[in-house]
């Protein structure tokens, strides 16, 4: 199995250059993110994959729009418009799945359509006038897709989503996005420590390590579903460990 590593982007649905971020602490500075260049295919799934504190939740939110960069740039593709999916579903408590969906938007006919297109391809049917609390963690999460689907999003931001999940639902949510996502056609940008759920989905991997894009590796050239124990996928493993400074892989390579 071939692997390519920084392998150069044709063109960026949207394209990240020279990007610096720093906070104060304590009257200190702290340097988060050192001059990140990353490419991001429309179309495409790129995970940043790297351990806690490392900057790849403070990249996704200065590409979000939450943070602002102290110097670089993040460029967009025009008629790009992005959504965010946070750790937390952040669902609103006191209204249904259905109007959390719609949650901000018109409220036309053909809209209301469309969104009970978006439960159905999410796997909520049944589940329209559930209430928040009412569903599992992974319900949850799929309402919160299908909201950040609802608003026509091109590119979607998700901040390890699936962390807080138990393995089974995690693995099942892992396989319902790449479904939905081969269906629909979106950008996805997807932060996780787990070495796992980044060789599952990425079609690139971004290893972020000390706020550096240390390596790119190419997997769009790898069949779907993916052999994790297959020798050229734990040969990856090391070298991705190798890349943050971490241990060989024994077992589960998720990054406590």
């Amino acid at each position: 199995m071939k692997i390519s590593e920084n392998h150069p982007v044709e063109c960026a649905g949207i394209r990240i250059s020279g990007l610096c971020k720093s906070f104060l602490v304590d009257g200190m500075k702290l340097e988060v993110l050192r001059g990140i260049d990353l490419d991001l295919q429309q179309g495409e799934i790129t995970v940043l994959l790297g351990r806690s504190g490392c900057g790849k939740t403070t990249l996704l939110r200065v590409v979000s729009g939450l943070e602002t960069a102290d110097s670089g740039t993040v460029k967009l593709e025009p008629g790009t418009k992005l959504g965010m999916v946070f750790q937390e579903p952040r669902l609103m408590p006191w209204l249904s799945v259905r109007k959390n969906i719609a949650f901000g938007l018109s409220k036309d006919e053909t809209y209301w359509k469309q969104i009970d297109g978006l439960i159905a391809m999410t796997g909520l049917s049944g589940f329209e006038k559930a209430y928040p609390a009412q569903l599992s963690g992974g319900m949850q999460q799929r309402a919160a897709l299908a909201r950040a689907l609802a608003m026509g999003t091109s590119f979607i931001l998700m901040d390890e989503p699936f962390a807080a999940l138990d393995y089974f639902t995690r693995q099942t949510m892992q396989q319902e996005l790449l479904r939905i996502q081969q269906e629909e056609k979106k950008g996805i940008l997807f932060v996780t420590h787990s070495i796992d759920e980044a060789l599952t989905l990425g079609d690139r991997i971004a290893v972020i390590d000390e706020g550096r894009c240390r390596t790119v590796y190419d997997l769009r050239n790898q069949s779907r579903p993916r052999d994790l124990m297959s020798d050229a996928m734990i040969d990856l493993k090391r070298r991705i460990l190798m890349d943050i400074g971490g241990e060989t892989p024994q077992g589960d390579t998720s990054m406590r």
